[in-house]
């Protein structure tokens, strides 16, 4: 392919001839032949073949929104000439990085690295990888596609939080968690005896009428649970960033829960994204599904989601606009407490409103989530 500095080239002969030939100067001609052959050149030179070996690693494959992607080209001249003026052209949710390669002895290898944006979320194909060769003069160049484009996960970013615990007895020995710890929850049944079972919790009236070893079955009756709201809707927001700072609130929320095994249902204006049940590992997906979550026009309002959420435990409920709070406010008699967050620079000179009920965090930055949240 003719670059624009050889279709110049080009033209610029082309002009010299014309201009030089009715008035018999020789010199213009052979300038303009000249030019025009050197164009020609080049762009035989990118035809000739060349013979890579070519393989690129994208590490991490997951990331959290603003961390360093880094893509690793190895690059091997499996031909038996030296080849020079290869470029990487890698595209990265519309953004082409480019990468100059250095000389490639034949039989020689190299690795270069560069850096891949990660400023926004989602599924973000790295790829297709193109090398391109070019002539010297960078009056011709040739670009041939190698591989397939590779997934990179741009995750939401989070910060630790105390989860928000407000779980109550609703009854005596209810079975809630087989997962509890022995000694921290009441009373369920009687089983046999295993081997490693903490012989505090032998029940010995049972055993001396059996005649076998009984032991007390525990359970957590009191396991708190949370329900996280995220409000996708596009006019809840004024940009991207807003709602990107939104949707980064819900993961931390969603994964400090998940992250002490206790249960988590995240919903949004589209429906139920994710009922963690509190085993391990539900923290990675909780931060998968949040990646690929956008704001959508036909999203619908907070309050339907949370009439399909049950009761009990916590609701957080998370949006960019303080007209959310109203449907905070009418479901907080069915937990045990009520959160809205409110993403976005504060109005000047304004309070923020507040609802009976209803605990009214506002944070313009994810920072202030972890100096503002409620112990």
């Amino acid at each position: 392919m003719i670059t624009r500095a050889g279709w110049g080239l080009v033209a610029a002969s082309a002009l010299l001839y014309a201009l030089g030939a009715p008035f018999g100067y020789a010199q213009s001609a052979v300038l303009a032949v000249a030019g025009v052959a050197a164009v020609g050149v080049s762009a035989l030179w990118t035809l000739r073949g060349a013979r890579l070996d070519v393989r690129r690693e994208v590490t991490p494959v997951k990331v959290a929104r603003g961390e360093p992607a880094v893509a690793l080209l190895h690059v091997r001249n499996t031909g038996r000439w030296a080849l020079s003026g290869l470029v990487a052209r890698d595209t990265c949710r519309g953004t082409t990085v480019a990468v100059e390669l250095p000389p490639l002895a034949r039989r020689t290898s190299r690795t270069v690295s560069y850096r891949l944006p990660t400023r926004r979320r989602g599924e973000t194909p790295v790829g297709p990888l193109l090398l391109d060769r070019g002539d010297p003069f960078g009056l011709a160049r040739r670009s041939i596609a190698y591989g397939r484009p590779t997934l990179l996960l741009v995750r939401p970013r989070t910060v630790p939080l105390p989860s928000p615990h407000a779980g109550r007895r609703r009854h005596l020995d209810g079975l809630a968690s087989r997962s509890a710890p022995n000694g921290a929850a009441g009373f369920n049944g009687l089983r046999d005896y295993v081997i490693g079972d903490d012989l505090r919790h032998i029940h010995w009236r049972s055993t001396a009428r059996t005649g076998v070893l009984m032991v007390k079955e525990l359970t957590d009756v009191n396991l708190p649970d949370t329900v996280a709201v995220l409000d996708n809707r596009h006019s809840s927001y004024e940009g991207d960033d807003e709602f990107e700072l939104a949707v980064d609130v819900a993961a931390s929320v969603a994964c400090s829960v998940a992250r002490e095994r206790f249960p988590v249902r995240l919903f949004t204006g589209s429906g139920e994204l994710l009922h963690a049940k509190g085993g391990p590992g539900e923290a990675e997906d909780v931060l998968d599904r949040l990646a690929v979550v956008e704001r959508e026009p036909g999203a619908e309002p907070p309050l339907h989601a949370l009439r399909r959420a049950g009761s009990g435990g916590v609701l957080v409920l998370v949006s960019g606009t303080f007209a959310t709070l109203a449907d905070a406010a009418a479901v907080r008699r069915r937990f045990d407490q009520v959160l809205f967050v409110r993403v976005g620079d504060p109005e000047p000179g304004a309070a923020p409103p507040s609802a009976p009920g209803v605990t009214v965090v506002q944070v313009s930055d994810l920072d202030d989530l972890a100096t503002t949240w409620p112990r």
